[in-house]
């Protein structure tokens, strides 16, 4: 067997992350010698899903404001105590979580090559907004979104004037892209959505706050355009894979574990894994015009090899029970719960409020991050110089909104702060024979655009694919004589 210095490779992955394991997943069967490493001792990259123990050596090399690599700020800290916290490996946290929507493609690929065999997804169940306190004598609440016609109907908090301007605009975003549709909004595409709702469709803030919570939007100032296709993409995803919910979210890890799939898929088709490697230097070589070029590299660990071509990532950029009830008979029970507090909602003692609107992803244990009778949830908004101090009041509010009057609220047992750079757009910036993948979008929900620049790299690596090839991108069939159940179990 040749060493690796010896072996002529046909493409060197730098990083495990979501895209690079994606292009691993399509390379599984095209026979190429496949080289990947990470400098990480563990797998996912920016997408990665830690051990507790992992988070505070995570967060402690990436405590500086400027850390490279998209996360910086990070603090962990234990405000109920560590004796109150199960041991470390019951805990795994994503440092990227993102919610599924069942019409993804992402959700199409991984069934197209057999890669959804080895993952398990579990229900994203309702979305609600946060509603302080009317009164002093009264507790916060949180009001559950209606999302579909019988839901509009049963909610009780909405009146009849505005139910009807809410179930026109949910029979209009479904044929928002129709000819008669478009006449109405392409006037407004890059508009606040809250100002077409209120123009177009009367509605108040309140239910402006509603819809606005469908697009995960982090700045709460979304296009009509964006808008329109965020909400369109969430109502056409309800009932896809049963009545209940929109969204899925892949169980152990979330993005990290199709990561991983992605790259056991590749070990299966023969590629070379090394963790805690990563790329010291590229050089391309001289050659004959008559030879194609190579790549000249050197791993961190000294070694140097060969390969026509390189991909990696951008390194630095240029108990909550109540929320996972079922609300649909024969729904499953959800697993993620989404609580919005939209921008201008008074929270905490002081009654401040953030210029940006507050997502809270709650995690059940069924999702294998926490013990049972735990949860784990994920706050988001957008960098401001406050931001630290809003999501801190925020989580306490929220905890509080779920609390009956003779208990106490749930307590925080453990708190990881970051902040994590992004790109809006995600791309590829393919140089000759070498292609680096951008940081990924900072969205809450996956967007099938991150598959864009994998198939882009995919092209790079097989220049000269035919038409057959082509067509039958990560479109596999079963590998003959493997089973179903452990494919990738080798």
């Amino acid at each position: 067997m040749e060493s690796l210095s010896e072996t002529k490779w046909d493409v060197v992955i730098s990083g495990t992350g979501l895209q690079q394991s994606l292009l691993a997943l399509a390379l599984s069967r095209s026979g190429k010698n496949i080289l990947h490493v990470d400098p990480n001792e563990y797998y996912g990259e920016a997408e990665a899903v830690l051990s507790l123990q992992e988070v505070d050596e995570w967060a402690a090399r990436h405590q500086s404001a400027d850390s490279d690599g998209g996360f910086a700020a990070a603090q962990a800290t234990r405000p109920g105590g560590a004796e109150s916290l199960s041991s470390s490996r019951a805990y795994s946290l994503a440092l990227a979580p993102q919610l599924i929507h069942t019409r993804s493609e992402l959700l199409s690929k991984l069934v197209s090559s057999k890669a959804f065999r080895q993952l398990e997804f579990l229900a994203v169940g309702s979305f609600y907004i946060y509603q302080p306190s009317s009164t002093d004598s009264s507790a916060p609440n949180l009001s559950r979104i209606p999302s579909t016609r019988e839901d509009v109907f049963a909610n009780t908090t909405i009146s009849v004037k505005a139910k009807r301007g809410l179930m026109k605009f949910l029979k209009f975003v479904l044929e928002y892209d129709t000819v008669p549709q478009n006449d109405v909004w392409r006037p407004h595409a890059s508009d606040s959505l809250a100002s077409f709702l209120a123009k177009e469709f009367k509605l108040d803030a309140d239910l402006q706050a509603y819809i606005l919570t469908l697009t995960l939007s982090l700045d709460g100032k979304i296009s009509t355009e964006a808008g329109l296709a965020a909400i369109h993409r969430h109502l056409t995803s309800m009932g896809v894979f049963g009545s209940g919910f929109a969204a899925v979210y892949p169980k152990w890890g979330g993005l990290s574990e199709i990561a991983q799939v992605g790259c056991r898929a590749g070990a299966v088709g023969g590629a070379v894994y090394m963790l805690g490697v990563g790329i010291r230097d590229v050089q391309k070589t001289s050659s004959a015009a008559e030879t194609p070029e190579e790549l000249d590299i050197v791993l961190t660990n000294d070694m140097a090899i060969k390969s026509k071509t390189l991909v990696k990532g951008l390194g630095k950029p240029a108990g909550l029970p109540s929320l996972f009830e079922t609300t649909t008979e024969g729904a499953p029970t959800p697993a993620v719960a989404v609580v919005a507090i939209p921008v201008g909602t008074s929270f905490g003692e002081d009654g401040v409020s953030s210029e940006y609107p507050i997502y809270a992803v709650a995690h059940s244990s069924d999702t294998g991050e926490c013990p049972a009778g735990q949860c784990v949830i994920y706050l988001s908004t957008l960098t401001s110089a406050t931001s630290q101090s809003h999501l801190e009041k925020a989580l306490t509010s929220i905890l509080a909104s779920v609390s009956s009057d003779d208990q106490e609220p749930p307590k925080s047992l453990y708190q990881l702060y970051y902040e994590q750079t992004g790109y809006d757009t995600p791309s590829v910036n393919i140089d000759g024979q070498s292609a680096v993948f951008s940081l990924l979008p900072l969205d809450l929900a996956f967007n099938d655009s991150v598959l864009d620049p994998v198939r882009s790299a995919w092209e790079m690596v097989v220049p000269n694919a035919t038409d057959e090839e082509l067509a039958e991108y990560l479109v596999f069939t079963d590998r003959e004589g493997a089973d179903a159940e452990d494919e990738y179990d080798n």
